[in-house]
């Protein structure tokens, strides 16, 4: 083993020492022609997998940044989403207060603005629940408004929720006003299955034409007064018709309120009742 490490050593020694042209230079360079074929054979043996490799490497850093794109639009999607909501939501509480501060407002109400947080399960029940109740101010039979129209009254009053039946439910009537021809009548919901309202016992001498203006009468009598204040936009007259065997008008009135994509309403509690 000493003998091979001395060797070794005046070899190494002798092949610094001697020119490039030396016998030492010249079996290096024997040796190497001779394992050149072996080298180039094994790269390319070994070239395919490391193309293969490389591939899984490319596709997996390529998965990933996929997924990692997917997120930033999912989370953007949601964020376009959460903007648009939030700019409805203030375009129509702009309206709201823009209705509690305006002369349309009736006198002898305070306004609670509150929002709708659900809907019935069905397209029978007409019914909507809003995010205020008694300690809120809330109070039963309230009237219901939005700054398009009426909406409703309250139904139901619990703690800090309360059930608003809407116009369009057959339990509900309001009593309505021409605003023209200052004819009079009943408006509740129609014989359809939609937001179409009537207006009801209409006497054949009263005039109502088709685009006529319908709000509330807010009647008084005595002590009693009407559910509803007067002069709250209700809807417009779509058709009117009669038979001669009829006592009243048949007369349709299409609600200026959107009752299918309420968002927020106006509870209206008197101050005195």
């Amino acid at each position: 083993m000493t003998a091979l490490v001395v060797v070794s050593l005046v070899l190494l020694s002798v092949y610094f020492r001697e020119s490039n042209d030396g016998p030492l230079h010249g079996v290096q360079s024997t040796g190497a022609e001779i394992l050149r074929p072996f080298q180039v054979g094994a790269e390319r043996v070994a070239r395919p997998f490391q193309d293969v490799s490389h591939w899984f490497s490319g596709l997996l850093d390529a998965k990933s940044e996929n997924a990692k794109l997917k997120k930033q639009l999912d989370d953007l999607r949601q964020l376009y989403i959460q903007n648009q909501n939030a700019a409805a939501e203030n375009q129509q509480l702009q309206k709201d207060l823009h209705y509690v501060t305006g002369p349309r407002y009736p006198q002898g109400y305070t306004s609670i603005v509150t929002s709708i947080i659900s809907r019935p399960p069905t397209q029978f029940a007409r019914e909507v629940e809003i995010d205020a109740g008694s300690n809120q101010g809330v109070k039963m039979d309230s009237p219901v408004v939005t700054n398009d129209g009426l909406v409703g009254h309250v139904s139901k009053v619990a703690k800090n929720v309360a059930l608003v039946t809407l116009l369009t439910d057959e339990t509900s009537a309001a009593s309505g006003v021409d605003l023209k021809s200052r004819a009079t009548g009943i408006v509740r919901h129609g014989q359809s299955t939609g937001d179409t309202l009537i207006l009801d016992r209409v006497t054949k001498d009263q005039v109502v034409n088709r685009g006529d203006v319908i709000v509330t009468a807010g009647w008084k009598s005595g002590a009693l007064t009407d559910l509803y204040p007067k002069g709250i936009p209700i809807g417009i007259v779509t058709s009117v018709g009669q038979l001669d065997s009829a006592s009243y008008k048949f007369i349709q009135v299409d609600p200026f309120v959107d009752f299918g994509s309420l968002e927020s309403v106006i509870v209206l509690v008197a101050r005195q009742r």
